[in-house]
């Protein structure tokens, strides 16, 4: 982020993004999925000291709570933003949006489930928030096809974040790009034009795949018997 600030990088609000033709020189949205209380402590500080902001696409029904959505990596449950956090934060310039309510891969459930998912999510970011800027949203693991756009367009959201390999002509299937440990010049390698933005984002698209295991083991947790 401070090779990017002194780079001459500006960040982008949601209502920002909307309206600018893409890409736009030296701009991005950067953005944070989950909304684990740790970006409070770590990646805000840093960010607003930089003269930078960001996008936090929430877990809604697990703001205030430890990740029991998610399978268990860590020795203990990772806590998310509570709501004062959050409020605190959008107050100083910082953005957030829907992750959906549990983090359910949306390809994988029925259009009453998806739609459910979503609309319950951007309910709670309403009440809470309020609609001043974009009805945004990041599907879990980049999973979107036409089907959930339709679906997250239906509920009233006007962006939709996906995966690397997304559709830019589609407000709800735009396409994102992840920043890695080795991204460390002036250009984030998935932004970067030719042969290597091109390796860059075959990398982050493979990773972005590896989390379809994520969802099987979730799914097969789901299913077990109590």
């Amino acid at each position: 982020m401070t090779v990017l600030a002194r780079a001459g990088w500006r960040t982008l609000t949601l209502a920002e993004y909307a309206a600018t033709p893409h890409p736009a020189p030296r701009t991005v949205l950067i953005s944070f999925d989950d909304g684990y209380a740790s970006l409070a402590d770590f990646a805000y500080p840093l960010l607003a000291d930089l003269g930078l902001s960001a996008t936090t696409f929430l877990v809604t029904d697990f703001v205030g709570k430890v990740n029991t959505w998610d399978v268990r990596y860590t020795w203990r449950r990772l806590p998310h933003l509570d709501w004062p956090a959050i409020e605190r934060w959008r107050a100083r310039g910082f953005e957030f949006a829907s992750h959906t309510a549990r983090h359910a891969r949306l390809t994988w459930l029925s259009d009453a489930r998806a739609t459910d998912e979503l609309g319950r999510s951007r309910e709670t970011l309403q009440a809470r928030l309020g609609g001043s800027s974009p009805c945004a949203l990041a599907y879990p693991f980049g999973a979107v096809d036409e089907r959930v756009a339709r679906l997250a367009r239906g509920v009233g959201y006007d962006l939709g974040f996906g995966g690397v390999r997304g559709e830019p002509t589609d407000p709800l299937r735009q396409p994102r790009a992840p920043v890695y440990m080795w991204d460390v010049g002036a250009t984030p390698l998935g932004l970067a034009t030719g042969g290597w933005g091109a390796a860059g984002r075959f990398v982050a698209h493979v990773a972005n795949r590896c989390a379809v295991g994520t969802s099987w083991m979730l799914k097969l947790r789901a299913d077990s018997p109590r």
